[in-house]
């Protein structure tokens, strides 16, 4: 989920600059006669810590599913509660570390960018929520189909709600991944509903921040909607804690720093994620994505032993069908954009 910095701030109120591996590269720098060329040669060493970053960012997201078996015998509510307030701490800590507090304070008086943020959280709550049960509860297979379905999912709300027209070939992705859907339906006995439960509410997420623009930065956005869920999770938290259900504060130590983690866990391969896309094109950023689902799915079958039955099979070759055309296509049109540039320059 990408995020832009924010702009406008002034030099006098510009707060010291974050560690130079989250720093933004430059795109570009002007000649002696004043003229935009591309940056220098130190291109390849940013393009290799922004692939450090990619890879960094979706390998953690992949992984992710075993750590909440590191978190049983928590369930899906608690994990998510602790996730949200814990996160909230650590970007506290690291807002404090670089004197970004005014980032907060200034998109927190911005009402309208406040109600984005708030209904992002929502959104994000319910897929952490989603993903959680899905993971604990034995449907890890469907929530890496969730993933994997996602771009395909941001196509389709692209062309309802923003009114995009499809190229060729990102019409057949969509008709491919529509029978697919339906392939999954009968392979499960029912529409699998986990998978497009984590996919739209991921989609809509995104549609959502893409509303945000480069008004705020990710620590900043993170921050913001994770003191909106607080209220709810904190609570969360203490009802379970005092109906004897909660395990944050009755598993000892070991337990209560592993939930702990789970706020370092969420926040920091966001962060790794906004380094990367700084550093590289889209087209890598693209194929990256895959990463996560990709590892969520292999750990489905060898860790959690999750059964794959032929049609299974079957309705996931037509998702991975989709998805080559999908990224075909963007290929296509990333060349096709640079010559033009190219032609005009």
């Amino acid at each position: 989920m990408p995020h832009e910095p924010t702009a406008g701030a002034s030099a006098a109120d510009a707060p010291v600059s974050p560690p130079a591996a989250f720093a933004d590269p430059p795109a570009a720098v002007r000649d002696g006669a004043g003229r935009r060329t591309p940056a220098p040669a130190n291109d390849e060493k940013l393009s290799g810590s922004g692939l450090l970053f990619g890879i960094g960012a979706y390998g953690i997201w992949g992984f992710l599913p075993l750590y909440f078996l590191l978190l049983e015998p928590a369930g899906a509510l608690e994990i998510v509660a602790a996730r949200i307030v814990f996160s909230l701490v650590f970007c506290a800590l690291l807002l404090s570390v670089m004197r970004s507090w005014h980032k907060v304070l200034a998109a927190g008086r911005d009402l309208r960018l406040l109600g984005t943020l708030s209904l992002a959280a929502v959104l994000i709550a319910v897929n952490w929520l989603v993903f959680a049960w899905a993971v604990l509860n034995g449907h890890a297979v469907e929530a890496a189909l969730g993933y994997f379905i996602n771009p395909l999912v941001s196509v389709l709300l692209g062309v309802f709600l923003l009114k995009e027209k499809l190229r060729p070939l990102q019409w057949a992705a969509i008709a491919v991944s529509f029978i697919a859907v339906l392939v999954l339906a009968l392979g499960y006995g029912n529409v699998p509903w986990v998978s497009l439960a984590l996919a739209f509410s991921f989609g809509f997420y995104g549609l959502v921040k893409k509303g945000v623009g480069g008004k705020v930065d990710a620590v900043s956005s993170l921050s913001i909607e994770t003191a909106v869920l607080v209220p709810v999770a904190a609570a969360v938290l203490v009802i379970m804690s005092l109906n004897g259900s909660g395990t944050l504060l009755t598993f000892g130590p070991a337990h209560f720093w592993l939930l702990a983690g789970s706020g370092i866990a969420t926040a920091v391969p966001l962060i790794f994620f906004g380094a990367a896309a700084g550093r590289l094109p889209l087209t890598t950023i693209g194929m990256l994505q895959y990463l996560a689902p990709i590892l969520q799915f292999t750990m489905a079958l060898l860790v959690f032993n999750e059964a794959m039955p032929p049609e299974r099979w079957a309705g996931f070759g037509l998702v991975w069908l989709a998805l080559a055309i999908l990224s075909i296509d963007m290929l296509g049109s990333q060349r096709r954009s640079r010559l033009r540039r190219a032609a005009m320059a």
